[in-house]
């Protein structure tokens, strides 16, 4: 879980960097979680073996999902939970990051440059993410978190204009 896809790179499983983690934790719960792990990124974590989705969530949420066609899916459950910190890529253009980010997010932090993600051996990948990341917050104290973190990046609050 936590994937992102690349023919080139030969593997789909790209891990948060450990320092992000640390900046923002501690987390309750990771449903997005691999099954081998160099570093725990919450108290309790579902893998793919587990199906996160399927899963009660509890307390404040940790989720690096799937990326591609599933991570819709995902953010549709933690908007739904309300508690907790997606990294995900920025690409707001997108449906999904209409539909469960600028219209359910309480925050959008974008980080300065493009993130390296790690392995599941716990080494650096060569390359960059090849795409710039945002960490999705709901709840202020996720959002608070995030100010609190030193990540270097630009946090924006969201507000939602009232439907008509």
């Amino acid at each position: 879980m936590g994937s992102h896809e690349s023919h080139t790179m030969l593997t789909d499983e790209w891990l948060t960097p450990p320092e992000i983690i640390k900046a923002l934790g501690p987390f309750d719960l990771d449903p997005c979680s691999p099954i081998t792990r160099p570093w725990d990124t919450a108290l309790k974590h579902y893998s793919i073996l587990d199906m996160g989705l399927l899963q009660p969530w509890e307390g404040r949420v940790w989720m690096n999902p799937p990326y591609g066609q599933e991570t819709g899916r995902w953010m549709e459950r933690l908007a739904a939970h309300s508690n907790g910190i997606a990294l995900i890529f920025a690409r707001t253009e997108t449906e999904m990051f209409r539909r469960f980010v600028w219209e359910k997010a309480d925050a959008v932090f974008f980080f300065y440059g493009r993130l390296s993600f790690y392995r599941v051996d716990g080494t650096q990948g060569k390359t960059n993410s090849g795409a710039p990341s945002c960490l999705v917050a709901y709840g202020e104290d996720n959002i608070k978190a995030i100010e609190a973190s030193g990540l270097k990046g630009y946090l924006v609050r969201l507000q939602r204009a009232p439907h008509e």
